[in-house]
Parts: structure tokens; C-alpha cells; sequence
């Protein structure tokens, strides 16, 4: 007998999904049976080794290029996966970028960058989800931050960016809710990621310092932020919104 998956016949489009916690997402919810919009910036390379990697495993993948940040390649996006799959389910806003500087080294330039992709891009989503979801409903997951709550020192951009979002959460699921839309956030603490090594933190006193305050010990990997995001997407997270979920090994 075989089980049915609890994804089955969903479709999800995640966002920032070449590399590091995103490939992970795409994987996970592919494994559960949906049909993945791999979206990515940049990297065609690394989304394609994730759409490569899913439909090795038997599963349903399509990478899509496209900015966050701008309306007509957000158009792009949902275009392509409703064409490609049908109506969205789920949609995971994992797409982010980050640098940390003090104030005294604070540029416009720096915050457009951040809150236009960090903030702007899952307002535009959303939006553009709405029109493309399936009307029975479905659930949006917010990628987030500790940061929104830890509020470290030179994150002041990035940190706001994360408060923003979880306001957003908040709102959109008391907004939504009468849609049979769920809106829920995962905060991660600090995660082994591409992004994290290039930004010099993996072997960092800062890392040190993170895991030093993690009572299990460790670092983050993507999988154990993807492994609650497709319990969230499911209907085994069914009575779950408005919830900003901290998956931090108790950071």
C-alpha cells in the first residue's frame, strides 16, 4: 500500500531557492509530493542543480528566474508556475540579503537593497500569490530571523528588515484568514549556509559566540528550517497561523 504524501498534488513557489536554507525548502516540500517553482536571482546554475536533484528523487521541479524585488519579474514567477503546475498552495518567502556594518557606515543605497528584497519582496509575492492561489486556501511561510528579536549590534538594516516582516506575518494572517490563507514565520537562528560562509561568519568568534548560546550545541543546518517549513505548509499545521516559530536550537 502505498502512502500518499501530505503535499500531494499542492504547488509551492519558494523564493531564493538556489542555495543554502531555500534548495533545502524546494527539496523538502518536492519529497512531500508538491510540485516546486525554484525561484532565483542569479544563480541559474544552483537552481537547476535543485530542480536537477528533485526530479532524480521522482519529484516535479521547474526553476524560474526572477527579483523579488520587481513587480514584473514577480509577475514573471507566478505566470510561469501557474502555467507550468496550476494554481499556487504554498508560498515560502525565503529570499533575503544581509549585510552588517555599523551606523556610522550606513548607506541608502544599503537599505534599498535590503528592504527592497527582504521586505518588498514579500509584499509583492503575497500579492501576486493572491491572484494565482487556489481558492480553497493555503499557507504563505515567512522566512525570518532571530535577528527580529536578538537585535544584534551592526544589524540595525537587517534586523528591521526581519521586524518588518513578522508585523507583516501578524497582519496578513488575521487579513487573510477568512481566505483559508495561513501566514506563519520561522525565525532560524545561525545556519551553515553558502551565504553565511562567504560572509566569513562559519568559523567566525561571532559563530563561536552563537553556538556557545544554543542550548543544543550547534549550528543550524538547512535542513532543520526546511523540515518545519513543510510541516507548516502541510495540513498537519492546519489550526497553525499568525505564529512566528523560532527554529533556533533554543537560541
Amino acid at each position: 500500500m502505498t502512502m500518499t504524501k501530505r503535499l500531494q498534488g499542492k504547488v509551492a513557489v519558494v523564493t531564493g531557492a538556489s542555495k543554502g536554507i531555500g534548495a533545502a525548502i524546494a527539496r523538502h516540500l518536492a519529497a512531500d509530493g508538491a510540485s516546486v517553482a525554484v525561484n532565483f536571482a542569479s544563480d541559474r546554475e544552483g537552481a537547476e542543480q535543485v530542480v536537477a536533484d528533485i526530479t532524480k528523487a521522482g519529484g516535479k521541479a521547474v526553476a524560474v528566474q526572477g527579483s523579488v524585488s520587481k513587480v514584473g519579474d514577480v509577475n514573471h514567477i507566478f505566470a510561469t508556475t501557474r502555467k507550468t503546475y496550476g494554481n499556487v498552495d504554498i508560498l515560502v518567502n525565503n529570499a533575503g540579503v544581509y549585510k552588517f556594518a555599523p551606523i556610522d557606515e550606513f548607506t541608502e543605497s544599503e537599505y534599498r537593497r535590503q528592504f527592497d528584497t527582504n521586505v518588498l519582496g514579500p509584499y509583492l509575492s503575497i500579492k501576486t500569490a493572491l491572484a494565482n492561489f487556489n481558492p480553497k486556501g493555503g499557507s504563505i511561510i515567512n522566512i525570518s530571523s532571530v535577528a527580529s528579536r536578538e537585535n544584534p549590534a551592526t544589524a540595525s538594516i537587517y534586523s528591521a528588515t526581519k521586524a518588518a516582516l513578522d508585523s507583516i506575518t501578524s497582519t496578513l494572517a488575521k487579513e487573510l484568514g477568512p481566505k483559508q490563507i495561513r501566514v506563519n514565520a520561522v525565525r532560524p537562528g545561525g545556519v551553515d549556509t553558502p551565504g553565511n560562509h562567504a560572509a566569513g561568519v562559519i568559523g567566525s568568534d561571532f559563530q563561536l559566540n552563537m553556538i556557545a548560546r544554543t542550548p543544543l550545541g550547534r549550528f543550524g543546518q538547512p535542513d532543520d528550517i526546511a523540515l518545519v517549513v513543510a510541516f507548516l505548509a502541510s495540513d498537519e499545521a492546519r489550526w497553525i497561523t499568525g505564529e512566528k516559530i523560532f527554529v533556533s536550537g533554543g537560541f
